[in-house]
């Protein structure tokens, strides 16, 4: 299944999103919420980050809770 949504990162999730290949393959797991009071948009709001490819042991990079 392929999907696009925009995504929000901070600190830390943003800086290994931010160096993720573009095409490459990501998990994220987080929260989805509407972009804003005016905008019923869904925007996924990101707490843990892995890098599906190229991660020998698959373990999570970025972990916040």
């Amino acid at each position: 299944m392929e999907l696009e949504i925009a995504v929000l990162a901070l600190g830390e999730n943003a800086r290994w999103l931010q160096a993720a290949p573009l095409g490459g393959a990501v998990k994220v797991t987080g929260f989805l919420a509407a972009k804003s009071l005016n905008s019923r948009t869904p925007v996924l709001h990101v707490n843990t980050l892995e890098y599906l490819e190229g991660n020998e042991n698959g373990s999570i990079l970025q972990e916040e809770g």
